[in-house]
């Protein structure tokens, strides 16, 4: 049997993993990381997802010595050298195929278009697998055979063509001969101005992952519903950054999810239903970045929102950054971001809209700030999230729609237990108080002054928005 080289990518798992399992049924596997710092750095990921990352392809290789599968890994700087290193590496170890695992952003398309070619003109045959999605885009589509612009349509027909064997785990590997290959050790570590975060917030690999998982079901999932948007409590699932890196695939969490909702998806018990359906959003935005490519050139989904007139006002903005807006919720949060590389889902909703409403600076500001932050930085579904928070994007936020952030902090942190976490200036107040802090505090507490009003910051916004015109 001939060797089959699997080409690992934000796929970092030796369990259901559909392009090893098919390489493995082929022949004797030799897996490839392929390192691309530059592109990587291009893309806007910092150095939490890359420090992620690397201790997940550490994992990976631990996993794959157990069944025999060396793990090559070479750092190409950039995409553009994927398709000579790869046809390299399989004329080097005799492989008759490469295997992979589609991913959707626009540049990865490109390249694996590339690998394609210049694999098979090399007489190596290729294999990509649907393996992140339920669904290849396009193969939910509406009756006018166009791509879904709106989610609760798209949930409702996948829901409606989802079945057993989508949702089927693929096999585990058995251990291989052993090859005479070597497995490499990581590459040095790209220099990144920002320090990672510490590790034991974040262990990486499958292990870790299935584990999160499994104290998620037993011990949060059927409270989901009603503590998500609860930042004070463990309330989520966590899972954000290991299904980012495919450290467990959304099958994985599927099954499981099923298993303890009595076999179902769609109904049963409210937190699971509710957790379920965030997963589907997750494909959802998978299949926007291929059905609206110009979404991955940094331009709205609603291209008339291009024209809106973005305030860019550089000190706001780092007051944004660095949690000195003077809304609590907002300054917690974004210190939340900055300290552990993770922000609760409310809160990223509250603070993408602040940035866009409150301070009418442009979203891709934010986009990018959270993605050099985020240990779970994804780009289909970080794009969505903040197109839908500053109304320029699919199933966007109505544009009149625009958090109160202090309304927000008393209805999802009562007590201003996380506020006083994250801003511990704030936590000798009453907790009612930290909401909104009375101006005779703030001198004591050194805590500042809101830099916007919100009445006269919501008036603002809606006039740049009714002014848009949709020629």
């Amino acid at each position: 049997m001939a060797r089959q080289l699997m080409w690992f990518r934000s796929d970092l798992r030796t369990l259901d993993n559909t392009a090893l399992a098919a390489a493995a049924r082929r022949g004797p596997v030799i897996a490839v990381f392929l390192h691309s710092p530059g592109q990587w750095r291009d893309h806007g990921h910092g150095a939490n997802k890359i420090d992620f990352l690397r201790r997940g392809v550490e994992a990976l290789r631990e996993a794959l010595t157990g069944l025999n599968i060396p793990l090559v890994q070479r750092d190409i700087g950039y995409f553009e050298a994927a398709p000579r290193v790869l046809a390299a590496l399989a004329h080097d170890y005799d492989a008759e195929a490469l295997h992979f695992n589609r991913e959707y952003p626009l540049d990865e398309r490109r390249r694996d278009a590339a690998v394609r070619d210049a694999c098979e003109t090399a007489g190596l045959s290729v294999h990509g697998y649907t393996d992140a999605v339920a669904f290849e885009p396009g193969e939910l589509v509406t009756g006018q055979d166009d791509y879904y612009r709106v989610f609760t349509p798209f949930a409702k027909a996948w829901h409606r063509r989802i079945d057993a064997a989508r949702l089927t785990l693929r096999d585990t590997p058995e251990p291989q001969p052993r090859q005479p290959i070597a497995s490499d050790a990581l590459p040095e570590a790209p220099g990144y101005a920002d320090r990672p975060v510490d590790a034991v917030l974040w262990p990486a690999g499958q292990e870790a992952a299935a584990d999160r998982l499994a104290r998620f079901l037993r011990f949060r999932a059927r409270h989901y519903a009603e503590q998500r948007d609860l930042p004070a409590l463990a309330g989520t699932s966590e899972l954000s950054p290991y299904l980012a890196l495919g450290m467990i695939s959304p099958r994985q969490c599927l099954q499981a999810a099923m298993n303890e909702n009595g076999g179902h998806l769609g109904d049963g018990d409210k937190g699971l239903t509710s957790w379920i359906n965030e997963l589907v959003w997750r494909e959802f935005y998978q299949h926007i970045v291929v059905g609206f490519p110009d979404v991955c050139r940094h331009r709205p989904f609603q291209a008339h929102t291009d024209k809106l007139a973005w305030r860019y006002d550089d000190a706001h903005f780092a007051a944004w950054c660095e949690g000195r807006t003077g809304y609590p919720l907002v300054d917690a949060a974004m210190r939340q971001l900055v300290r552990t590389g993770w922000m609760h889902n409310r809160l990223r909703m509250v603070t993408a809209m602040f940035l866009a409403k409150h301070l009418l600076i442009d979203w891709r500001r934010g986009e990018a700030f959270f993605l050099r932050h985020l240990v779970d930085g994804e780009f289909a579904a970080n794009n969505g999230g903040w197109q839908w928070a500053a109304s320029t994007g699919t199933d966007a936020a109505p544009y009149f729609r625009i958090f109160n952030p202090t309304t927000q902090a008393s209805r999802f942190d009562p007590e201003g237990h996380f506020i006083a976490h994250y801003l511990p200036e704030l936590a000798e107040l009453p907790p009612r108080a930290r909401h909104a802090p009375p101006g005779d505090a703030l001198g004591a507490s050194r805590y500042p002054a809101p830099i916007v009003d919100h009445k006269a910051a919501r008036v603002r916004a809606l006039d740049a928005f009714k002014a848009l015109s949709r020629d």
